[in-house]
């Protein structure tokens, strides 16, 4: 019994972790459907280039946006199945998987939310321009700007890799997470630049951030795998029947 259980469960933890690179490719293909990139809109946009975007092709916007919505739901068994290796890690007072957990869902629903307002906004491509406008830079800057739950999820994982003794992730992961949190740091600037490397389509904001959360995303589902194949909790129950032990505190 106790060897389907684990093995069970280690099936649902692959597939979680595949969830990282899967959630990628499926919003990219929903964003370039969308119309999203490779050329997003930006602040600097005309009302009537906004309306444009949102009416022209409204069926298909809709469409690709309903596609990154699914595809960005994949974050949630990501953030589960790295808070799990971050509990191995932590032993007793996982205070940092928690961290993670907490944050790591606070940024799947702030990337969530802006598709969702984007699908509205072409839902009624009819309605006043100014209407269409304002729910696009709400859109935008809910997708962009909030950037602490990003951060402190990123930095709760170096810290919690870079402490770790038992080598669950690589020590290369953990300055990894703190890098790719800092890089959100000018997510800030849109507030106050419409065009420009510091605008929300800028090089050091839009761009910059899709690079670094897409290498991590990908990253974290690879190692995540990688940690789980070789949990000697799961490998020893599914393989030998042996019975499970107990990772020891770090």
């Amino acid at each position: 019994m106790v060897q389907r259980d684990n093995a069970v469960t280690k099936k649902i933890m692959l597939a979680c972790a595949a969830c990282g690179p899967g959630m990628i490719i499926i919003a990219f293909i929903g964003w370039f459907l969308a119309g999203l990139l490779p050329v997003p809109l930006g602040a600097h946009n005309t009302p009537e280039e906004v309306v444009a975007f949102y009416r022209d092709n409204s069926m298909t916007v809709r469409a690709g946006l309903v596609i990154a919505g699914i595809g960005l739901g994949g974050i949630f068994p990501l953030v589960a199945v790295i808070s799990t290796q971050m509990m191995r890690m932590e032993g007793r007072y996982p205070i940092l998987s928690f961290l993670q957990f907490i944050c790591g869902s606070a940024t799947g629903v702030l990337l969530l939310v802006p598709m969702l307002l984007m699908t509205v906004t072409a839902f009624r491509p009819d309605r006043a321009p100014e209407l269409t406008v304002t729910l696009n830079d709400i859109s935008w800057m809910l997708f962009i700007t909030p950037i602490m739950p990003f951060i402190i999820q990123n930095v709760a994982i170096g810290v919690s890799t870079l402490s770790d003794r038992n080598g669950i992730f690589p020590r290369w992961s953990g300055y990894l997470n703190l890098l790719v949190g800092f890089s959100f740091l000018p997510d800030v600037l849109p507030y106050f630049f419409y065009s420009g490397p510091f605008a929300w389509d800028g090089i050091f904001v839009f761009w910059l951030a899709l690079t670094t959360y897409t290498i991590w995303a990908i990253t974290m589902g690879i190692l995540s795998y990688k940690a789980v194949q070789a949990d000697p909790n799961l490998v020893e129950a599914g393989v030998t029947g042996a019975a499970p032990r107990t990772t020891a505190a770090a």
